[in-house]
């Protein structure tokens, strides 16, 4: 292709018109950039462009190629491998031309050209566009090299045209985030503030609805929805919408749904919430004191998308009203926080603003030191114990033979004689017919020896019956003892033979326990390391486990000479009787927690002796 044929007017028209649109372009430079390096190829009529850049001290990188396909060749690769010396020499002299390789004829050549971008003042790279000239004379190489350095100053017209729209959406930013803080100070309770800033939101950025959550209990709480000055927390809808704040302030960032492009925050509650109600956008940003979340608001709109713009304007608006709110959200508490704040307050008067808190910490410290060394409050040793009975029977069963009754359960109070369990004795009665018919007939039998004048039958027959008497009694005897009886009154402590009515029982089977409740004593255990302190004392105090509000004052009657061991530790059994007496409801085995009165001692002494004693015993030597 000959080099009129490329830069025909047509060509160079369009070339000239990209141009001044890039002038005035407004979208992203990865945008720019192609187009500006399409018109550079067209203007200059070049077969491959390629952009440049590098910092100070930094070797240059190749940010960007046109054509992005170009198909290799050995001018391209010879190209390339002088590109860092062209843009080095173009970065210093602004521009320059050279041949690439020398070619047979004079009348054509491959050339490159290069030239140093103007970008403005702030950016710190140098940047250099070259270009890739073939089959072109030195003059008209020359006239490209001319146009591509008139066109150098567009990349500045595009960046000066960017820093004017955003200083210009700077501005507009802090206007809208100033009348949101104005709207929010001049509002002296906290919910007032919130509807203002909801309202304000809503009027700006032209929201259907936004609402205001504030972090309570460690979970978002809704406070505040605009233009609604009642609402109910408990409808779903307020529910969903504080799951979906919830979600932004568990990722401590701004949540918009549909996500933008290279979003990575996770929208699934904000989602499921505009699914169910039907909302277009909603978008959840957080408020933050000292880098810490403490609210979050969220806005719904149906129309546009939330802009790059309007999410600045808002999170600015945010951090500018959030020290407000936040100091009319503690002022607005109950009492109690209020009193504590109005007791901070005094005691500054007293010793001074700065550094209240640690001041009357050190007071209150210096003062419970003293009451440590200084105050003496009555010490008591404390010890496990249980109720016992001095008489504890244990009902055994009086011969073999099977349960037919039982008449009382575990825990009954049983007087003196009360029946308690019968044995069946139909074969007891069966035996007393037999040895009472065997009685009979030997008497008669011994009767009738006698009318005989038969001395030894006759003392045969007699003695028969003494036998058959003597088995008779034995069976009368276990007859009248089948109905176990009560020794004395008491209360059943063990054995339920209910469950085993109709059961064989052997003679001497315990059946049951009963023990006497009017002899009740208490069996204190006492460790060992605490017996030496209640040596001479005798009077204490004990609590049930099942009634822990009510005590009895008890007095020592004997402590057992002997420790014996129990759970890991020895124990000395001290023997105490009730001032009061045994209570009815009492029963031997009761626990609970008994208290020995000693004598006054200060509190470091009770709070540090058990460790004091420790570190005696494991420092000794």
């Amino acid at each position: 292709m000959s080099h009129e044929s490329r830069t025909t007017q047509p060509r160079l028209a369009k070339a000239l018109e990209q141009l001044v649109q890039l002038r005035g372009y407004t979208g992203p430079p990865k945008d720019f950039w192609p187009r500006y390096l399409e018109a550079m190829q067209q203007l200059t009529a070049a077969d491959h462009g390629v952009l440049l850049v590098r910092n100070a001290d930094q070797p240059w990188r190749r940010m960007l190629d046109w054509p992005v396909d170009s198909t290799p060749s050995r001018m391209l690769t010879a190209f390339f491998t002088h590109l860092n010396e062209v843009a080095d020499r173009a970065a210093r002299e602004g521009g320059l031309m050279v041949p690439l390789e020398a070619k047979a004829g004079p009348a054509a050549g491959n050339f490159v050209v290069a030239c140093r971008l103007d970008l403005s003042q702030a950016q710190k790279e140098e940047c250099v566009v070259a270009a890739l000239l073939s089959e072109m004379n030195e003059p008209d190489a020359r006239e490209a090299l001319l146009r591509l350095r008139l066109a150098g100053h567009a990349p500045e017209s595009y960046q000066l045209n960017l820093a004017t729209r955003q200083a210009r959406a700077d501005v507009e930013k802090f206007a809208a985030a100033l009348d949101l803080a104005l709207a929010v100070n001049v509002e002296k309770h906290f919910l007032a503030a919130a509807l203002a800033f909801c309202n304000g939101v809503a009027t700006r950025f032209y929201g259907d609805r936004v609402s205001l959550g504030w972090l309570e209990g460690g979970y978002i709480r809704l406070r505040a929805i605009s233009r609604t000055e009642k609402f109910d927390r408990q409808m779903a809808a307020a529910r969903a919408l504080e799951v979906a704040m919830e979600e932004a302030l568990d990722q401590d960032e701004e949540v918009v749904w549909p996500p933008p492009e290279g979003a990575t925050a996770i929208s699934r509650d904000h989602q499921q919430f505009a699914e169910d109600q039907k909302v277009g956008h909603v978008g959840s940003l957080p408020l933050r004191t000292d880098n810490k979340p403490v609210a979050m608001v969220t806005c719904e709109r149906q129309g546009a998308p939330f802009s790059l713009t309007e999410l600045q304007q808002l999170r600015l608006a945010c951090d500018l009203v959030t020290p407000r709110l936040a100091d009319l959200q503690r002022r607005d508490r109950w009492f109690g926080a209020r009193w504590a704040t109005t007791a901070r307050e005094q005691c500054a008067k007293l010793i001074g603003p700065e550094h209240t808190w640690a001041k009357l910490l050190a007071l209150l410290v210096a003062v419970l030191l003293g009451l440590l060394f200084f105050l003496r409050v009555p010490y008591r040793v404390e010890g496990n114990f249980l109720l016992r009975s001095d008489e504890l029977a244990h009902l055994t069963a009086p011969f073999d033979g099977y349960i037919d009754q039982v008449l009382v359960r575990p825990g009954d109070a049983i007087s003196e004689g009360a029946p308690l369990l019968r044995l069946k004795t139909s074969e007891l009665e069966l035996e007393e017919s037999f040895a009472l018919a065997d009685l009979n007939r030997y008497q008669r039998e011994a009767e009738k020896a006698r009318a005989a004048r038969s001395l030894a039958e006759m003392r045969i027959s007699e003695a028969m019956s003494d036998q058959a008497r003597a088995r008779l009694e034995m069976v009368r005897y276990r007859i009248s003892q089948a109905v176990i009886k009560a020794p004395f009154a008491g209360v059943i402590v063990e054995g339920d033979p209910r469950e085993r009515l109709g059961a064989p029982v052997k003679a001497a089977d315990v059946l049951f326990r009963l023990a006497r409740i009017d002899t009740l004593y208490v069996e204190a255990e006492v460790n060992e390391r605490d017996v030496h302190e209640i040596l001479g004392r005798s009077t204490g105090d004990i609590a049930f486990v099942s009634q822990p509000k009510r005590k009895y004052p008890v007095h020592i009657t004997t402590v057992e000479p002997a420790a014996v061991p129990k759970n890991e530790a020895n124990v000395f059994l001290v023997r105490c009787a009730v001032e009061s007496g045994p209570q009815p409801w009492w029963r031997p085995g009761m626990s609970g927690v008994c208290k020995f009165n000693v004598e006054k001692r200060t509190l470091f002494w009770i709070l540090t002796h058990r460790t004091v004693d420790f570190l005696r015993l494991k420092l000794w030597w």
